[in-house]
């Protein structure tokens, strides 16, 4: 069996609450189609997609209704069949009203793709295989829903020789990926497959935390099953294990430079497993994303369930799916606890980098105001970037962006383990997000009066 228990690990991290024992033995259920979606044309990094539709317009499940705009950007299909009925701003996850397309069902929901096989995929090439991921409007599954076209495609000059399969899930609640690799374990080896051919690369590793140690050994079964030389490795249990550079660095030793430094410099390439499992279902089916598998989760829903969702279903009716409120909620929020956005309308849609919706008690939430820094360093203890948390802080505070700059901020991937251990509860992240808006907003400024 290819299974590996790794002592080694990234430095800095935290060690919150798990609470994963809320949905973690809840299967997989199927949500019914809702009768109406919202599907946001800016779901992913990059450019937004462009409508292909006009209001009135009758699609069918998986029709392209808007395409890529563009190499970083990826096509938009229909979730559910019907009559497109408004083209137009409404709620987004990010907490802003953005451009979207309106769908009312018409209550069939007649599947175009079956369990058939286009091709083997020992007869595609890497150019078939990214081809058919960017049809199928594929991005990250884990959170950052970057273009997985993109991924696939590194320079020439940055030859990939590893793959590593994200399955760390290392945020507080979610099981989603979880319940992936203990019920679709075949899949996610078919879908790495696929990664390493397009890619060319050699080997290939999936990360797995050790308290799902259950889902790592059924991975490794089946890679020994299908005669798949992948080594999957169990890590520490720590956040944020499954951020990519922490990833790399625990199960490779590799350290991926500061930014713009990426994982391709290092010549690996990581996907989430979730991510893995819907290339999969792309490539050998044609199934473009609609749908994606969503933990909801928290002591305020009455019965927290991981479900499969179509994309464009509004947040409330999952809570309802799942029993309702158990009690209200004092935070409602999408993603993990740790770097989730937090939602003030349950009207608005799954999207593609929706993880979990979290329905959070206050005995869940810290509810403190800011104080003031007490020198203690225990920001700078945990950072698994090795940054200067509150020194960072103190620049962004007076607006000083250079000196920010200086200090490396771009290269914080707001993971909040600064923020999650100060006593002081000086909301870190939002200065570094500020900062980092502000920096790249006067780069673009520089860069046009340049041009």
């Amino acid at each position: 069996m290819a299974l590996i228990f790794k002592k080694r690990t990234f430095r800095g991290g935290v060690h919150p609450e798990e609470m994963k024992e809320l949905a973690k033995d809840s299967p997989i259920e199927v949500l019914p189609p809702p009768r109406r979606v919202v599907l946001p044309l800016s779901q992913h990094l990059g450019a937004p997609s462009e409508p292909k539709v006009k209001v009135g317009d009758e699609v069918k499940v998986g029709d392209e209704i808007a395409g890529a705009k563009g190499f970083v950007s990826v096509p938009l299909h229909a979730s559910i069949s019907g009559k497109v009925v408004a083209i137009d701003k409404f709620p987004h996850p990010c907490g802003r009203r953005m451009p979207a397309i309106v769908i009312e069902g018409d209550g069939s929901d007649e599947l175009p793709w079956g369990k058939k096989e286009k091709e083997k995929i020992d007869e595609l090439t890497p150019e078939e295989i990214r081809k058919r991921v960017l049809a199928a409007g594929m991005v990250g599954l884990g959170g950052a829903a970057f273009p997985s076209h993109v991924k696939l495609s590194p320079p020439k000059e940055k030859p990939i020789d590893t793959i590593i399969i994200n399955g760390a899930e290392c945020e507080p609640y979610l099981t989603s990926d979880y319940r992936l690799m203990l019920e679709h374990p075949k899949e996610i080896v078919e879908g790495m497959l696929i990664i390493k051919k397009a890619l060319s690369a050699e080997q290939a590793f999936i990360g797995v935390e050790e308290n799902k140690v259950d889902a790592a050994e059924l991975l490794a079964e089946e890679c020994e099953k299908a005669g798949v030389d992948a080594k999957v490795v169990v890590l520490k249990v720590k956040y944020p294990q499954g951020g990519e550079k922490q990833l790399i660095k625990a199960i490779l030793g590799r350290e991926v430079p500061p930014p713009p430094g990426l994982p391709l410099d290092v010549g690996v390439v990581v996907h989430n497993v979730g991510t893995t499992y819907a290339i999969a279902q792309a490539v050998k089916y044609g199934k473009p994303l609609i749908e994606r598998v969503v933990t909801v989760s928290g002591k305020a829903v009455r019965e927290p369930k991981n479900l499969l969702v179509r994309l464009g279903t509004p947040f409330s009716e999952l809570i309802d799916y799942c029993g309702g409120f158990s009690a209200p909620p004092v935070k409602v929020v999408m993603g993990g606890p740790m770097m989730g956005l937090p939602q003030f309308d349950l009207s608005t849609p799954v999207v593609k980098g929706t993880s979990g919706l979290l329905l959070l008690t206050e005995d869940e939430v810290t509810l403190a105001e800011e104080g003031v820094c007490i020198r203690c360093g225990r920001c700078v203890d945990v950072c698994p970037m090795n940054l200067l948390p509150t020194e960072i802080a103190a620049y962004c505070r007076n607006g000083m962006w250079d000196e920010a700059e200086a200090l490396d901020v771009l290269a914080c991937i707001e993971c909040g383990s600064c923020a999650y251990n100060c006593p002081a509860r000086i909301p870190l992240v939002h200065y570094f997000k500020t900062a980092k808006a502000e920096i790249n907003a006067r780069r673009k400024a520089q860069a046009k009066a340049k041009s």
